[in-house]
């Protein structure tokens, strides 16, 4: 029993030095823009104008991003910079007097949010996929890009993981985000050079969620095999959709499609209600860049 004892504790130990280990390979790495927040920036509310200028010039039709273009041009990247100043110096959590409403808070996390995946992306140039940026020790994929880099939202260094999970996900319990936030990649939602914040937030939760569930490589039926096919984002947020459906009062067994056809357009909402007891797969995920091609 004695011996038995002294290698249980060894295995013990030997587990928590190899989990100390990954951590400290991993330990976060901070990035930030050595510029600070322009004398322009207005001194209530949060202006979002400039990075949806730099979006409408380095954005094209399809919802892909220019970086190439976007990373020659000085003038381009010094906007970005002087966009991100204000991201990292103020927050709904660091100044909260600068946004009235929830709907400008959520708008501050998404389009920060997305701003900094840019801003990741150009820092590591050229890349063929956000997963390119390896942690020393990968864990997960997208691990070193979405874990390990730190950045900055009023102040406080944080993973962009983080700010979907713990902020975006868990304070507003909106699935429609998912439509938004935008992870250059090409299984992501498109780039969208609008900005509403406020009421007018709302016009572009529902666009983007009609679009992303009426675009076929994001949602299709198969009747020949009797199974619906989702983009992955439907499997890693299954919940944020089931909690929506209940939150509306119209909890279902087959929570997914049901939400799917609250949204969904013709021809695709007849297909679904064809497909009421279809089993569901998701499809591969598309890890490569969105870049203009």
């Amino acid at each position: 029993m004695g011996k038995l004892l002294i290698l249980l504790w060894t295995l013990l130990a030997l587990a928590a030095i190899a989990v100390a280990l990954v951590l400290w390979a991993n330990r976060p790495r901070r990035v930030s823009v050595e510029v600070p927040v322009s004398s322009a920036f207005p001194e209530r509310g949060f202006a979002h104008d400039s990075f949806a200028k730099l979006m409408n010039e380095h954005v094209d039709a399809d919802g892909r991003v220019d970086y190439e273009r976007w990373r020659s041009s000085a003038e381009s990247v010094a906007q970005l910079d002087n966009y991100l100043a204000a991201i990292s110096r103020y927050s709904p959590d660091s100044s909260p007097e600068r946004f009235a409403t929830r709907n400008d808070e959520l708008a501050y996390w998404m389009y920060a949010y997305n701003a900094w995946v840019i801003k990741g992306v150009l820092l590591n140039w050229p890349l063929d996929s956000v997963t390119d940026v390896k942690a020393p020790i990968e864990v997960v994929k997208g691990m070193g890009f979405f874990y390990q880099l730190r950045f900055p939202f009023g102040g406080k260094f944080m993973s962009l993981l983080t700010v979907e999970n713990s902020i975006i996900r868990k304070r507003h319990k909106d699935p429609r985000i998912h439509f938004v936030l935008n992870c250059a990649s090409e299984s992501c939602p498109v780039a969208r050079p609008e900005l509403p914040v406020g009421g007018a937030l709302e016009e572009l939760l529902a666009t983007a969620a009609s679009e992303f569930i009426n675009d076929s490589r994001n949602v299709a039926v198969d009747h020949d095999r009797h199974v619906v096919i989702l983009n992955t984002i439907f499997k890693w947020y299954r919940k944020d959709f089931s909690h929506h459906m209940l939150a509306i009062g119209r909890p279902t067994q087959n929570d997914m499609l049901a939400y799917l056809e609250t949204v969904a357009e013709e021809p695709l909402l007849g297909e679904l209600k064809r497909a009421a007891d279809y089993a569901v797969e998701f499809g591969d995920y598309d890890w490569k860049l969105n870049e203009v091609r």
